[in-house]
């Protein structure tokens, strides 16, 4: 259902507020560019400092911008079960595609718990769901056999593998046919390789049509002319982690003139020595002069 290159979209801010008129700039771009689905208010959407009201309507303006021309899969997470509901149902009944249901952070559940977390999520709202597992940000790490567990429900279609572990994305589809989507921009070759459909990118925001390429050729088999676009990448996909996410991908796409690269706090500027090191990627990519 889900494959290709779908982007981590961020969120606009203009003077604290969201804005609105650039969030639609950003989907036509990436629906030009060969993007193959959006995913708003996400980590890299800085869904953690929006308020629900900001959350829905960041959900409802980009489903309502793609008109159904590519998927849009909504941040829909929460560390409270009953929160992560209230956005899955909204996400559904704003048109969305699919929901991106973040492992609980700072609770540390049990596997038991997440497993239940989820089973609650996928049985109140009729929505495919997507696992997002990402272990630094949330200290806790969904296991592979929980991971089967919740395959067997009809409407979770799919993980976001953002462990940097390729033994973990490997016992996944050994133990369930679960589609699996990187969730680490220098493992998309890896993961796609040994079985994986795609990945939800942050570097997508800076060259989408070169991480769509990738994905691309991956689900073609075509490995040679992969590897080409990987080795290409792989510099800038490390550029956009050398402080937190977003900060890179914010700072950089100020530089190229795409966005204000306005945060909201507890996020800040980039150092100016990472500044000068991401101003270097971005020179030797052939983004900037």
């Amino acid at each position: 259902m889900f494959k290709g290159s779908l982007v981590a979209l961020v969120t606009p801010f203009n003077n604290g507020q969201v804005d609105y008129k650039k969030l639609k700039e950003l989907v036509e771009f990436h629906i030009r560019s060969g993007t193959n689905g959006i995913v708003p208010c996400g980590t890299t959407g800085e869904s953690a400092t929006l308020s629900f009201e900001e959350h829905e309507r960041v959900v409802s303006e980009v489903v309502n911008c793609v008109a159904g021309r590519i998927p849009v899969i909504a941040g829909a997470g929460s560390n409270n079960t009953i929160e992560a509901i209230h956005l899955t149902k909204h996400a559904r009944k704003a048109g969305a595609d699919g929901a991106l249901v973040i492992t609980p952070y700072y609770n540390k559940p049990t596997p038991e718990g997440l497993y239940r977390h989820y089973k609650a999520i996928a049985e109140a709202v009729d929505i495919p769901i997507v696992v997002y597992n990402v272990p630094s940000r949330t200290g806790i790490s969904i296991l592979p056999e929980t991971v089967a567990r919740l395959a067997e429900m009809k409407n979770i279609v799919a993980i976001k593998d953002a462990t940097g572990n390729i033994d973990q994305a490997t016992r996944i589809m050994q133990l369930c046919d679960i589609t699996v989507l990187s969730g680490e921009d220098s493992l998309i070759l890896p993961l796609m390789s040994i079985g994986g459909k795609g990945v939800i990118s942050v570097t997508a925001n800076i060259v989408p049509a070169d991480t769509a390429a990738l994905a691309r050729y991956c689900l073609e088999g075509n490995f040679a002319k992969a590897r080409e676009y990987h080795y290409k990448l792989f510099p800038l996909c490390k550029g956009m982690f050398i402080e937190t996410n977003p900060i890179p991908v914010k700072t950089a796409m100020k530089l190229l003139g795409r966005l204000n690269g306005e945060m909201r706090l507890p996020l800040c500027e980039i150092s100016k020595e990472n500044e000068e090191k991401l101003k270097g990627v971005l020179k030797d990519y052939g983004l900037l002069s």
